[in-house]
């Protein structure tokens, strides 16, 4: 059976206003998830989103919600490079932030879901979901690195 669902929570010491910014401006979300170039990003539903991920290539997404300061979404393909997201290509991350228990504080919390119904190989599906697994920790810690630091 294939893992569907990859769920994270941080706590930032950051304001939910900072941590949306990072989240979505196009500068701080290509530092934090990408090769560190500005992300081409239509903040809206349906707008395209487009990572550079340097070896990885070049990433589509599609925005699903957008509820700023409180919750993100993006539809995003799992198959090569450049491919446009669809519904059986792709996965969908959210994001939820809230306020922390201490003052000023976010807690943010990413749910990445749909690997077990990819139209891959089952062996295919389970390494997207063990590499996104893995990956998604480190760029969670970026994220917040890019929050504590950063003044918007």
């Amino acid at each position: 059976m294939i893992p569907d669902l990859i769920e994270r929570t941080i706590v930032i010491q950051a304001p939910v206003t900072r941590v949306w910014s990072v989240l979505t401006e196009p500068a701080f979300l290509g530092r934090w998830f990408g090769s560190g170039e500005a992300v081409g990003i239509d903040l809206r539903p349906g707008g395209l989103l487009v990572f550079d991920h340097g070896v990885h290539g070049v990433l589509p997404a599609r925005i699903e919600t957008v509820e700023p300061p409180r919750a993100l979404s993006w539809r995003w393909s799992q198959g090569a490079a450049g491919v446009e997201p669809d519904a059986t290509n792709s996965t969908l991350v959210e994001f939820t932030l809230t306020e922390g228990e201490t003052s000023g504080s976010t807690r943010l919390t990413m749910v990445e879901s749909g690997f077990a119904r990819l139209a891959l190989p089952d062996e295919a599906a389970a390494e997207r979901h063990l590499a996104n697994s893995v990956n998604w920790p480190g760029k969670l810690d970026e994220l917040r690195t890019g929050c504590e630091q950063t003044r918007v």
